[in-house]
Formats: C-alpha cells, sequence, structure tokens
C-alpha cells in the first residue's frame, strides 16, 4: 500500500471530524453565550414535532414516480428511435433522465402536498 492511498482516507475522515467538531463547539458557545445573557435552557429542546405524514409513504411515493418516470422515458425513447430515427444514444438516456428528473419533482411536489 502506497502512503497516497492511505492518505485519501484519512484525509476524509479528517474532515468528516473537523466539521462535526466545529458544528458542536459552534453550538456549545452559542447556547454558552445565550445562557450568560439570561435565556431560559428550555429553547434549546424543540418539542416533538408530529409527522403529518409517514416517511415509507413518502418514500414509496418518491420511488414509485421515479419508476413511473424511468418507463415511460424508456418509451419515450423507444418512439423516438423507430418513428423519428434518433440514434439510441442520444434518445435512451436523454428521455430516461428527463422523465425521471419530472417524476421526482412531481414526487416533491406531492409530498410537499402531503404535509400540508
Amino acid at each position: 500500500m502506497q502512503f497516497s492511498e492511505l492518505l485519501i482516507p484519512l484525509s476524509f475522515f479528517a474532515l468528516v471530524f473537523g466539521i462535526y467538531y466545529l458544528f458542536i463547539s459552534a453550538r456549545n458557545r452559542e447556547r454558552m453565550a445565550l445562557i450568560d445573557k439570561g435565556a431560559d435552557a428550555s429553547i434549546f429542546y424543540s418539542s416533538k414535532v408530529t409527522r403529518v405524514t409517514p416517511i415509507w409513504k413518502v418514500l414509496l411515493l418518491n420511488l414509485s414516480l421515479l419508476s413511473m418516470g424511468i418507463g415511460i422515458g424508456i418509451f419515450i425513447a423507444g418512439i423516438l428511435n423507430s418513428i423519428l430515427g434518433v440514434a439510441d444514444e442520444i434518445a435512451y438516456p436523454g428521455t430516461i433522465f428527463l422523465m425521471a428528473g419530472i417524476g421526482l419533482f412531481a414526487g416533491f411536489t406531492m409530498t410537499k402536498n402531503l404535509e400540508r
């Protein structure tokens, strides 16, 4: 194992640890400053927010819309390829990614409406 192969995971670990340490220390300093100014400590503990929609329903909705978008993308790419003569290398990836993106956007919009 070369030194560069060892350096990459160590530097990644150091980066993640440094970000976490800065987050914790900044939060601690902010809380100590608020306590010094006389703020009540109960503001640090938020009340439990109940979810209107369970997370598994949101994931299932987004996954189903993504799958439908990919399926419709493959179908449209086949039509573009056979009828209009668009090359396979252009038609399939382009329409699959386009329709998958539209499906994910629709899932985001529907999830936002569910949580209201």
